[in-house]
């Protein structure tokens, strides 16, 4: 009964919804509508929505320092 009520309480933490769509939009833009990371201009898309979570403080300063970090 008890992991049932830990379950229950950990699915509660970090479901809400953000505080309004514009807002979501304004930071997550909507470069990636039609970016399928095939090519530079996709990348670049990738980019720029990742520039703007990255400035919101959505992710944090290693989540985005490990998106532009090369790949080996």
């Amino acid at each position: 009964m008890t992991a049932f009520g830990l379950i229950f309480a950990l699915t509660a933490c970090g479901t809400s919804a953000p505080a309004s769509a514009p807002g979501l939009r304004r930071v997550v833009g909507t470069e990636l509508v039609s970016a399928r990371g095939a090519t530079l201009t996709d990348q670049r898309k990738i980019d720029r929505t990742v520039v703007g979570i990255c400035a919101a403080d959505v992710w944090t300063r290693d989540e985005c320092a490990r998106h532009g970090a090369s790949a080996p």
